[in-house]
C-alpha cells in the first residue's frame, strides 16, 4: 500500500547558507520504523532531484520519532545570494511530504 509522507508525518525546514535542513517527524510512534526503512537518503535524493544539487545526509532521532535530512547545495547559493522565490527553502518541507512510500 502506497502512502504519501504527509499522511504519516509533518516536516519542518531550516537553512544555513546553501544548506537546507528538513526534519521529518512521525505523527505516531508506531509509524517511525516505516519512515526509517523507506525514507532513505537515496529515496529523498530521487524525490528532490533537480532541487538538491549536493550531498544529502540523514540523522535518526528515535526518541523524537524524527529523521533529519541535511541537504547541501539546495538553496541556489543561499538566502543572501539567491534570486529564488523561496530563498529559505521552506517549500522543500512540503515537497518532501509529497513523496510516496
Amino acid at each position: 500500500m502506497s502512502r504519501r509522507l504527509y499522511e504519516l508525518a509533518h516536516c519542518r525546514a531550516g537553512d544555513k547558507g546553501d544548506t537546507s535542513i528538513l526534519s521529518l517527524i512521525a505523527y505516531r510512534a508506531e509509524d517511525y520504523p516505516l519512515l526509517v526503512e523507506r525514507v532513505t537518503v537515496d529515496a529523498v535524493a530521487r524525490h528532490l532531484r533537480g532541487i538538491v544539487a549536493g550531498e544529502i545526509r540523514r540523522y535518526e532521532m528515535p526518541k523524537l520519532g524524527a529523521l533529519q535530512f541535511v541537504c547541501e547545495r539546495a538553496l541556489n547559493g543561499g538566502v543572501t545570494t539567491s534570486l529564488a522565490l523561496d530563498a529559505h527553502g521552506k517549500s522543500l518541507s512540503y515537497a518532501l511530504l509529497e513523496m510516496t512510500i
